[in-house]
């Protein structure tokens, strides 16, 4: 895979702290899609670090409308789906030469400071489930054909969060390969939700993905973040 073959997609909602870093961690003759719902300087940011090879849409809606709508634009054969609040180690682009055999690739997210430990226990259990056939992607790390996404309908915008897991598990089940890749490796640059509870994320995580993995989860939970996003929100805030 070469990198005129790959799309990077970026959803932002005020990420005016975390962007610089993320683009200084891209090559800059990737192509880079960005939806933004911001209102801090995070578009500003982009527009003057990386003006080349960046398209910005602006769409107020959720991360899972923006996930898709960035899809919809792409031209490539591959989408690489990010979050703003990582960065990618100097050999990560290489490492996208020898892939092959599947449809979806997902790597782990680390960290090179806080919570380093929960991280590695976090890509143990992404390896795990892999052995034994459910995929545990995320898209902050999440590679995949641009026709696979598209064959299967594309992400259930009824969802706010959780709408990457969903979405490789629908792959899965229509026979699309996938593939825990642990040389993928990202580094998360900002832990909010960690701060505010490492037991409260995971159990947040896990009881929403069993519901959904299971089809258990009744359709009126299904557009509610339980909080999820809107405590972010509070957090990002509090900081400004």
């Amino acid at each position: 895979m070469q990198l005129d073959e790959l799309t990077l997609v970026l959803p932002t909602r005020n990420e005016a702290n975390n962007i610089a870093r993320f683009l200084a961690s891209i090559p800059f003759n990737l192509q880079l899609i960005v939806v933004d719902a911001s209102d801090d300087e995070t578009r500003a940011v982009i527009a003057a670090l990386r003006p080349d090879n960046t398209y910005v849409l602006q769409h107020p809606g959720s991360v899972t409308e923006a996930r898709q709508l960035a899809s919809e634009h792409a031209r490539t054969e591959w989408l690489l789906f990010a979050d703003a609040d990582i960065e990618y180690p100097a050999n990560y682009f290489e490492q996208l030469a020898v892939l092959a055999d599947a449809d979806v690739f997902y790597g782990p997210k680390l960290s090179h400071d806080e919570f380093v430990k929960y991280y590695r226990w976090f890509a143990r259990g992404q390896r795990l489930c892999d052995k034994v056939g459910i995929p545990a992607a995320t898209g902050s790390n999440l590679l995949m054909r641009r026709k696979a996404l598209l064959a299967a309908g594309g992400f259930d915008l009824d969802l706010t969060c959780n709408e990457d897991s969903e979405l490789v598990w629908r792959l899965k089940r229509r026979g699309f390969k996938t593939r825990f890749e642990p040389r993928l490796v990202v580094y998360a640059t900002d832990h909010r939700r960690l701060r505010r509870g490492r037991m409260r994320k995971t159990i947040h995580s896990l009881l929403r993905c069993i519901l959904l993995f299971t089809d258990l989860m009744p359709v009126r939970w299904r557009r509610h973040d339980w909080g999820y996003w809107s405590s972010t929100a509070s957090d990002k805030q509090s900081r400004s």
